[in-house]
């Protein structure tokens, strides 16, 4: 039996709650596109989120109402539980079981090229986790346990995919003669391809178009919160910091002026079309005009999911029967790989 890679989209979000605008115009829109076209496996990714101390993620009972709250956003936002798989990484064991196999193929050198690594433990490396180190490993693990073909990626995410097509075919090359001999081709894991999305919605703070918007800002109207109702999505966008000049007519004239580029960005996003034409419509026009034009859109937009997540997140039970049902889903799958794997490097095995 040939090695066969059908598309499958895999996706991890990490359960740090407080979901906001840049999370959904940066990852979940593409999320409900990318459904149309393929096969997906959206995960929220429990076991990333416990390589920081528990100061950052919350503790227990955080954890678990920020992987509830993030089942929920996938759902108001559109995504099909029915038509994708749906879970939490922590209840399919295959993703910890083949972080091991992977953490005998990676090699140190590799890891230690990570920035992302770097920027997260500071300048206390020595006392950062191990799981923080090794995260790019599980990453890899989560994405070929399902033997995936397409990971929508960030910038900062770009470097562990390329990590995990390094240990895909650094396995394929080590087990090369054992992967043959067991009738799965030229190789068993496929080296999964970034999804192109166009380009990706940078949405920044409402309080400083230089920075990014961030639930750790210590502002809450630095961000519109997905759980924000309309008064408070209406509030925030007036109250976003602009500048005295009236917009230009032309993306050029967005240089320097960072705070008039996130708005003008963030109508385009939620409006679907590119910032060009959006100058077009509102060039010429005063700041007051603009936002209140950008309110009633944030607000239709925004708002109906703000409200389908309250009421899921009011049905835990409901939310939990998803991730159960999606697991289930996710671990047929997970275990035909898994017990490839242990055929392949030969571990003695219950089929």
């Amino acid at each position: 039996m040939a090695a066969k890679h059908n598309d499958l989209v895999f996706s991890g979000v990490q359960p740090t709650g407080n979901l906001h605008l840049g999370n959904y115009l940066g990852a979940i829109v593409n999320f409900v596109k990318l459904q149309e076209t393929h096969s997906c496996i959206y995960c929220v990714v429990d076991l990333h989120a416990i390589t920081m101390p528990p100061s950052v993620w919350g503790g227990p009972e955080e954890l678990a109402r920020s992987t509830r709250e993030v089942t929920a956003a996938f759902i108001a936002a559109g995504i099909d539980p029915k038509k994708n798989i749906i879970f939490n990484q922590s209840q399919v064991a295959g993703h910890a079981e083949l972080t091991w196999v992977f953490n005998c193929v990676a090699r140190i050198g590799w890891l230690n090229r990570m920035t992302q690594f770097k920027e997260k433990a500071g300048k206390d490396r020595e006392n950062a986790s191990v799981g923080l180190y090794d995260y790019p490993v599980l990453m890899a693990s989560d994405i070929l346990v399902y033997r995936a073909t397409h990971v929508p990626v960030g910038e900062d995410q770009k470097q562990h995919l390329e990590l995990t097509r390094d240990i895909a075919q650094k396995f394929n090359n080590d087990f090369a003669e054992s992967i043959a001999a067991r009738g799965y081709g030229e190789g068993f894991f496929p080296l999964p391809e970034p999804v192109i999305t166009g380009p990706a919605t940078r949405v920044m703070s409402l309080r400083d178009g230089t920075k990014k918007m961030s639930k750790s800002d210590a502002s809450d109207y630095s961000r519109i919160n997905l759980t924000d109702d309309a008064d408070t999505i209406a509030q925030k966008v007036r109250k976003a910091k602009t500048d005295p000049e009236p917009l230009p007519s032309e993306e050029p004239g967005l240089a320097q002026r960072p705070e008039a580029d996130n708005l003008v960005g963030i109508y385009a996003a939620l409006a679907g079309k590119p910032k060009a034409n959006v100058l077009a419509e509102f060039g010429g026009a005063q700041f007051s005009q603009f936002k209140s034009n950008l309110v009633d859109l944030a607000v239709t937009r925004l708002a109906p999911i703000a409200g389908e997540m309250k009421r899921l997140t009011q049905d835990p039970g409901y939310v939990d029967s998803v991730l159960i049902d999606g697991a289930a889903r996710a671990n047929v799958i997970a275990s035909e790989t898994m017990s490839a794997v242990k055929d392949i490097v030969g571990f003695i095995h219950k089929r």
